[in-house]
């Protein structure tokens, strides 16, 4: 399987697992929940979709690398404890908590999140000593004597031996005790990740040309040469630095990413093409709808690579516009509920003057920092969690500061300070969506003119229909232009396999 496959599959066996009966008891017993063993080359996302799941979930997270373990870290050192047993004194040798599931306990208390998953990377790596401990953890969940707490799932993840020498194989009673999910590299499930998280479009662009590219590990006379998706994710970050910064891109700095010398050369020399493309066809006149007949001419002649190209290029800025709609969205939703709180409130106390009204904010935004804090030591709050808490919060903080900064006192001015404040972002986002439609509109007048019968329309109409936040916004706001091409291109699709289906009668 992909590893978006393999991420659906944890998140439904991580909520089976955490599934309680009427009494509050977890429904699979902690000795029957197996560990999930997550098996696939490196590099190809295995930790990153551990903090995607517990994200969606909402649990927290503990990660450690088995490599770094000792038996004496994994399962806690020994002291001498003094006992009596029938009366007779003696002293006997215990251990302390292990170093790993005292870091449960220390996210719990922390963070207050009482569930969570424990994932284990590299956990056919473990050190000859600490080895036989290991099939004891997998079937009870204890380190030494003591037990992973109840609520924790544990995912542990592994590279096959050909990737990695210090790798010890399982044998049957090993793998008798684990789920096995063996994770291949998948460039269409790791596209649609990419352009969900912004990823550089030059990477994107330049894969759908070369998919073959995106992972390889082979054994050359100078080693091994490897690409792998945490690489083209790397690279990808570095590149809109260095654009920002105004820094030259050149094969030393990809190679320093990619470990394949044809395919540092490739890419690099696309990348220049890609640069190239930029100042060639002007993107901005074209979603603005004030490109020339000339632009129209040169992209229909273009050959494939340099279609692709543009197109990757159009979509790519259209569709980051989008993103950044819809967190806007997101956010101003959110703030509607501590403005709600607090006009309830003033409902249940109509003679509040504006200090209370202060005060109910001020304790809004200390609420809104402890949940933010909270989630982020349980290692579950996602990038854009994080940006949507920040901007409630500082819309909070102005809402405070406008208010103090008034001479009224009555707590309905005040409020209705807070409001005005929000009614006046809500008109800017209903602005900014507006223009966000306009230029979409003007992306698929530019596709029908300069592709008219080619596939390009396919690829934009399918590229707004899988990504996440172009769907939502279609689905939201709308998008004429999508509508009919969309139907159209439905319409063709179900023509072509009535054809089919007529042409197999052999009438």
């Amino acid at each position: 399987m992909n590893i978006t496959q393999a991420k659906e599959y944890i998140k439904d066996s991580i909520r089976i697992y955490l599934k309680k009966d009427e009494y509050g008891d977890y429904r699979v017993p902690i000795v029957r929940q197996r560990p999930i063993f997550l098996l696939g080359a490196p590099g190809i996302g295995k930790t990153a979709i551990m903090e995607q799941v517990a994200q969606e979930l909402g649990i927290a997270l503990v990660s450690y690398s088995m490599t770094h373990h000792t038996r004496q870290s994994a399962l806690g050192l020994p002291f001498i404890r003094h006992k009596v047993y029938d009366g007779k004194e003696t002293d006997i040798s215990e251990y302390t908590m292990s170093e790993i599931i005292a870091s449960i306990y220390d996210v719990m208390e922390e963070s207050g999140i009482r569930e969570g998953i424990l994932f284990l990377d590299e956990i056919n790596c473990v050190s000859e000593t600490l080895s036989p401990s290991m099939l004891q953890f997998l079937q009870y969940k204890t380190f030494g004597r003591h037990q992973v707490p109840e609520g924790w799932a544990i995912v542990t993840a592994g590279n096959p031996p050909e990737y990695n020498k210090s790798v010890r194989e399982f044998d049957v009673v090993t793998y008798d005790r684990v789920r096995v999910l063996e994770v291949e590299e998948d460039y269409e499930a790791w596209k649609s990740y990419a352009q969900e998280k912004g990823i550089h479009n030059a990477v994107t662009n330049f894969l759908d040309l070369k998919k073959e590219y995106f992972y390889r590990i082979e054994t050359t006379v100078k080693g091994r040469s490897y690409v792998t998706a945490r690489g083209w994710e790397d690279l990808a970050s570095i590149l809109t630095l260095y654009e920002e910064e105004g820094l030259p891109v050149d094969e030393t700095l990809v190679g320093q990413y990619l470990r394949n010398d044809r395919i540092v050369k490739e890419f690099t020399a696309y990348y220049d093409l890609y640069q190239k493309y930029k100042k060639d066809y002007h993107v901005e006149e074209i979603l603005s709808g004030t490109h020339s007949r000339d632009a129209v001419k040169k992209a229909g002649e273009a050959a494939f690579d340099e279609r692709l190209s543009l197109l990757g290029m159009l979509m790519d800025k259209v569709q980051g516009e989008i993103r950044s709609v819809m967190e806007t969205s997101a956010y101003l939703s959110d703030v509607i509920r501590p403005l709600k709180a607090v006009r309830a409130a003033l409902e249940k106390q109509p003679q509040s003057g504006a200090d209370a009204v202060l005060s109910m904010l001020g304790a809004q935004e200390e609420g809104r920092r402890k949940l933010m804090d909270s989630m982020q030591k349980a290692n579950s709050l996602s990038a854009a969690d994080k940006r949507k808490h920040k901007a409630v919060i500082r819309f909070l903080q102005k809402a405070q500061k406008d208010i103090a900064a008034e001479t009224s006192k009555s707590g309905q001015d005040a409020f209705l300070t807070a409001k005005k404040n929000f009614d006046a972002q809500v008109a800017d986002m209903k602005a900014e969506t507006l223009r966000v439609q306009d230029r979409l509109h003007h992306l698929f007048v530019f596709v029908e003119e300069a592709f008219a019968g080619g596939n390009e329309m396919l690829i934009l109409v399918t590229e707004l229909t899988v990504n996440d936040s172009s769907s939502r916004f279609i689905a939201s706001f709308g998008s004429p232009d999508y509508q009919k091409h969309n139907e159209e291109l439905m319409l063709s699709a179900r023509q072509g396999n009535l054809q089919k289906e007529i042409e197999s009668l052999d009438l």
